[in-house]
């Protein structure tokens, strides 16, 4: 146990690097706590990242914590919007958002991203595609799909043509997670 935030793995192993946790953790609670509005969102929340370090915090426990302030951050702003503009300008937004992913949702399985460059890896496209049901059974017959289930989603990793390139469906699903936290 460290006198850190987070619980550390042995001196042996490596895991995110406390400082920068404890830092960046302090901020968001300042900024959270006091403001300014905006100067920190969901999508830095999410989009934060940390060195790793020989007996560093637990990986595990840190994203968790991530997770909980994303959700956070989703809820007050949408709190603040609702406040502002109305349920129903806060639903049509989600909706706007939702529409923006159905142009990859409807095309056909193995063809909605690009692969990566030459024998970059990638992900495999069957593991991509099976969440993309997933997503599509949500927004049009409102099976049930949380955000978190989205956002720890693995996918198994392949090379080539026959891949889909990373960063593109990493952004993808991101977005979908917006999407999906702000109904939550």
């Amino acid at each position: 146990m460290s006198d850190g935030m987070f619980r550390t793995v042995s001196g042996l192993k490596t895991g995110y690097d406390p400082d920068e946790v404890d830092e960046f953790f302090t901020h968001a609670r300042s900024v959270y706590e006091q403001g300014p509005a905006g100067s920190l969102a969901a999508k830095d929340v999410r989009s934060v990242a940390f060195d790793m370090v020989r007996g560093g915090y637990m990986t595990g426990a840190v994203d968790a914590a991530l997770d909980r302030l994303e959700a956070a951050f989703v809820a007050r702003a949408r709190s603040e919007f609702v406040a502002e503009n109305g349920q129903q300008a806060w639903m049509q937004r989600l909706a706007d958002q939702a529409r923006t992913l159905y142009g990859r949702l409807g095309r056909p399985d193995g063809d909605r991203f690009a692969p990566p460059e030459g024998r970059d890896q990638g992900y495999e496209p069957a593991d991509v595609d099976e969440l993309c049901h997933r997503l599509i059974g949500y927004f049009d017959k409102g099976q049930p799909l949380a955000a978190a289930e989205v956002r720890s989603a693995t996918f198994r990793m392949r090379r080539g043509h026959n891949a889909y390139a990373e960063a593109p469906v990493d952004a993808f699903f991101a977005r979908a997670v917006e999407v999906l936290l702000g109904v939550e």
